[in-house]
């Protein structure tokens, strides 16, 4: 089965359908399977693998977090990823269209929408930091290289600063570890000078025009590559997706040659056995599998429904996963052997220096880079890295918002217009991130980032599952695969989709339950009435589910409830492949025996009935399917 896997389906058809155009012109594929693979891949490795990743592995017990972490992996995040690819490819449709195989369930395609609005919203915000950063770091010198600049405090000690030996009675050391407050340089720029920091998230401000500014460049950035669709934007990730690898690995390489940095490298690594037995490492590992792959944003759905039908999603599940991973742990080694040669220098521990979130990508890496010859060099090198790394997400979250409405209207006239469909998207998103680049703006920034697709993640994800598996029925499902793929899903994944993964992600569930904490930021804690904005933005996206089931039962036929509720579950007619070419078995077009009978003995043009008949002649597959090489719809 593998064989036939990998030498039948490596160009996207099942063979012996010599001749077969396998695409849709009406909606567009990709160019080819390697466009797919690198967006899919530049949508899961995002910033989250270098901020969040690394500093999850230190301290949930270095080495031995990667046991729990390729366990989850195995059998959560391949599995899922798997689901999700093969859902949106054998539809053709974005996370609305797909909701076909079950109509009641459609509010989870509603939720994936409004999850993924709220992830492009604040997520472009990061990249247009990550675009300020870039274009301050072309100069001699870092500005947050010295205290001696108009925004800094007395409070401030740079490891550089001239000022330092003017205070001999101080020792740096003793500055970073005693209660006396010790703030670098990287960290006074950050907060009194790019952000202008306000003293509440009720507190708005002035908007930062510099961030204004940066912001408006990421968003025609992102509209520029995909004003055609994934017809450009399969273009740009043939950059965007593989440079960020060019620039860890020159900065890996500068990062292990630099002293201290095995130390900074064996403090991440070094296995700590005694906590695996603990559940939040578990936990963690599970969490940051599931939200790094991408998983219930939709995102996954909308790429692999621009694939040809008979494409290998399989092979790519697996591919892109295990590369993701992959990413995580490599940049680890990065991150930690500049920090590493930080914590020597100062005289601290790694812990010290060490952090995650915003603080690693624009304070602690930062200020390790002014410790570095040609320090302007690597800023530009790493912030260009982040920009990239960004914008590879970025590009697939506005993609799935464009095509779920195109495909929801469906008609001619906005298929032609798509266009000027992804600019209206990309506006929206601009002055909805607007708020974001005010005094307060962090502060918002980090509340979408921590309920607005946590939890409500979870949901949807497990939601999808118990719908596909048990609603539609996993027999209908395996089959479909089958057709599509030429051959079922592995018994492996059939028993993941059915009981361990949704299994995983009711303890994701319950974990995030079990260990929330009110949302701070570094000292200043999050007052109620945020925190229940938060929870607001987490239950808009899971109540979209129930409001549509309860709408679509109310619209469905039937004179009792039951009735109403198995015709609004059942599939619609047009549920299945796209393309009438692939809608062989029991998606095949139903004629009335009657009619096929008249039609053979009377036809109107014997001529054209003849060559008609032969051009819808079922043609044999490898897999013993039937594919009728009629027109497509």
């Amino acid at each position: 089965m593998a064989d036939k896997c990998s030498e039948g389906l490596l160009n996207g058809a099942v063979p012996g359908e010599r001749g077969k155009q396998d695409k849709s012109v009406k909606r567009g594929n990709w160019g080819n399977q390697i466009e797919f693979v690198l967006t899919s891949v530049g949508y899961a490795v995002g910033l989250g693998n270098v901020w969040r990743f690394p500093y999850l592995c230190y301290r949930n017990g270095g080495g031995a977090f990667m046991f729990p972490y390729f366990i989850m992996l195995v059998f959560c995040g391949i599995p899922l990823f798997f689901m999700e690819l093969s859902f949106g490819q054998f539809a053709s449709q974005g996370c609305l269209g797909v909701w076909r195989v079950s109509p009641m369930f459609k509010g989870v395609g509603y939720g994936m929408m409004v999850v993924s609005t709220y992830i492009g919203i604040y997520y472009n915000v990061v990249i247009c930091i990550a675009f300020y950063y870039f274009f301050v770091s072309m100069t001699r010198v870092l500005p947050w290289t010295y205290c001696s600049n108009p925004w800094n405090t007395p409070d401030c000690a740079g490891v550089l600063d001239g000022n330092i030996s003017s205070r001999a009675a101080l020792n740096l050391t003793h500055l970073l570890n005693t209660t006396q407050k010790r703030t670098s340089p990287s960290e006074e720029y950050w907060r009194r000078y790019v952000l202008q920091l306000s003293d509440d998230i009720g507190n708005l401000g002035e908007v930062r025009l510099p961030l204004l500014g940066c912001l408006g460049v990421s968003w025609v950035v992102v509209f520029l590559c995909l004003i055609k669709g994934v017809k450009s934007s399969g273009k740009v990730v043939y950059f965007t997706a593989t440079f960020p690898y060019v620039v860890l690995t020159i900065l890996f390489v500068r990062g292990i040659t630099l002293e201290g940095a095995v130390t900074g490298i064996m403090y991440y690594l070094t296995p700590q056995w005694d906590k695996i037995l603990n559940a939040k490492v578990w936990g963690d590992a599970a969490s940051q599998i599931f939200y790094s792959l991408g998983c219930a944003w939709g995102g996954l759905i909308t790429m692999a429904s621009y694939n040809k039908f008979h494409n290998n999603c399989y092979r790519d599940s697996i591919i892109i996963s295990i590369t993701n991973c992959a990413t995580s742990v490599y940049a680890g080694f990065v991150i930690f052997s500049i920090l590493g040669f930080m914590a020597n220098h100062l005289g601290v521990d790694v812990s010290k220096v060490a952090d995650h979130g915003p603080g690693l990508a624009f304070v602690a890496y930062p200020e390790a880079l002014t410790l570095l010859p040609i320090s302007p060099l690597w800023s530009i090198l790493f912030f260009f890295m982040l920009i990239l790394l960004g914008l590879g997400t970025q590009f697939c979250l506005l993609e799935t918002l464009v095509t779920a409405i195109v495909d929801e209207v469906g008609n001619e006239w906005i298929i032609r217009r798509k266009t000027f469909v992804t600019l209206g998207v990309a506006v929206a998103g601009f002055l909805l991130g607007v708020p974001l680049t005010t005094q307060a703006g962090i502060y918002w920034l980090l509340l979408m980032d921590n309920y607005a697709a946590s939890f409500s993640l979870v949901i949807i994800s497990c939601i999808m599952c118990v719908a596909i598996m048990y609603i539609y029925g996993h027999r209908n499902y395996f089959k479909d695969i089958e057709m599509m793929l030429g051959f079922p899903p592995p018994i492996f994944f059939q028993i993941c989709w059915r009981f361990i993964s949704p299994a995983i992600i009711f303890f994701i569930l319950i974990f995030t339950v079990i260990q929330y904490r009110p949302i701070s930021y570094n000292e200043y804690v999050y007052p109620t009435w945020a925190i229940s904005i938060g929870f607001l933005m987490a239950l808009s996206s899971v109540i979209c589910i129930p409001i549509y089931a309860i709408y679509k039962v109310c619209r469905s036929e039937g004179d009792t409830l039951l009735e109403r509720l198995k015709n609004a579950t059942k599939a619609s007619k047009d549920w299945g492949p796209a393309l009438a070419e692939h809608r062989s078995g029991r998606y095949a077009p139903a004629f009335s025996p009657s009619t096929e009978s008249h039609l053979e003995v009377q036809p109107l043009q014997p001529e054209k009935g003849q060559s008609e008949a032969a051009a819808a002649s079922p043609m044999q597959g490898s897999n013993g399917s039937a594919h009728s090489q009629d027109s497509r719809l």
